[in-house]
């Protein structure tokens, strides 16, 4: 993770805990739309927050929206110095901006002065649509000018004495976005945010932002995600918190692991996994706990599982960490499998 660490609100980039973020997908002037909607990020794990600010309305309403809220809000801006200093002054915890289209030199210099003044910090990336020419003619579409653009664009903000800095590189390209974090990691210290922008909806949407984002924080890179999703927002705050289960950053949680199960399975396994998984998709405790299809392997696949099953036609067993092992009548397993679940939970 990243050498320099930073506030945004009360939640640290750069200390080695990765936080998730999310954007909201109403007009932020439409206070209680945004309020209900954050309320439902925050319910599901968001951290951070980002809301558009399209005009001053839009700027002037973060004060009363996070009067309403617990999370950090972040505005994002774009082509108006005006609009981010004026949502800095309404509460914003951080701005989303571009030296290249926030205008002149004296604009610019006006944001400086809002950031260092209200000690905020300030998120600057490319992606793909905002390379500059002189960058896309140089390298074309590439890790290299997403990188150079990025950096170029952070300088404007280092000459000005901004030292809170966080930077993304995004694209729809999986590879692309991978390669292009790798490079900018080497040349930094300041906190990334990671991304595949504009990765669409449904499962390929998923397993974009599962394979880019997953293999970065498999490299130690990057310190604050969003899974972009063309879909509720809460759903990419889920799937944010999925990445960072299945990349072993979060640990408070109970996961349910079970086979894919085979012509050996003689009970309803892919049931009883639904079942336990909705049974526990709330726990906020380190548990594992393993629904197997059959008593061949199942015991010794699923072996430091808090609590295991595996089934047959006539019985089960169930097994825990400590090598306990229980036959139960296969009519009766699942409501003592259950039980035993319940105890744990606590």
């Amino acid at each position: 993770m990243s050498e320099h660490r930073l506030y945004v609100g009360n939640v640290l980039l750069g200390g080695g805990d990765v936080s998730v973020q999310s954007m909201t997908t109403v007009r932020t002037s439409d206070v209680e739309s945004s309020v209900a909607q954050i309320l439902r990020l925050e319910e599901a794990g968001c951290d951070i927050a980002r809301v558009a600010v399209l005009d001053e309305a839009d700027a002037v309403a973060i004060a009363a929206v996070k009067e309403k809220i617990h999370i950090p809000i972040v505005a994002d801006i774009h082509f108006s110095a005006r609009l981010a200093v004026l949502a800095a002054e309404h509460g914003a915890d951080k701005l989303r901006v571009n030296p290249g289209n926030i205008g002149g030199k004296k604009e610019i210099s006006l944001v400086s002065d809002c950031l260092k003044t209200h000690r905020i910090p300030v998120r600057v990336g490319a992606n793909t649509g905002s390379i500059e020419p002189h960058f896309y003619a140089k390298y074309g579409r590439s890790a290299e000018a997403l990188v150079e653009s990025a950096l170029a664009n952070v300088s404007v903000f280092e000459k000005h004495g901004v030292e809170d800095i966080v930077i993304s590189v995004k694209a729809s390209d999986v590879p692309l976005t991978v390669g292009a974090y790798r490079l900018l990691a080497k040349r930094t210290g300041y906190p990334l945010h990671l991304g595949v922008t504009e990765a669409g909806g449904g499962s390929l949407a998923l397993a974009k932002s599962a394979v880019g984002i997953g293999s970065l924080l498999l490299d130690g890179i990057g310190d604050t995600i969003r899974v972009s999703l063309s879909d509720d927002p809460v759903q990419e705050v889920r799937a944010a918190h999925d990445i960072l289960r299945a990349c072993g950053l979060e640990k408070n949680f109970a996961e349910v692991v079970s086979c894919p199960t085979c012509g050996r399975c003689m009970y309803d396994c892919t049931g009883l996994a639904e079942r336990v998984r909705a049974r526990v998709s709330a726990v906020k405790k380190p548990l594992k706990i393993a629904v197997m299809g059959c008593v061949v392997n199942g015991p010794g696949e699923a072996k430091g599982a808090d609590l295991g099953i595996a089934g047959g036609k006539e019985y089960c067993i169930l097994f825990e960490k400590d090598g306990t092992q229980k036959r139960v009548a296969a009519q009766e397993a699942e409501n003592a499998f259950m039980q035993r679940l319940e105890e744990l939970i606590g």
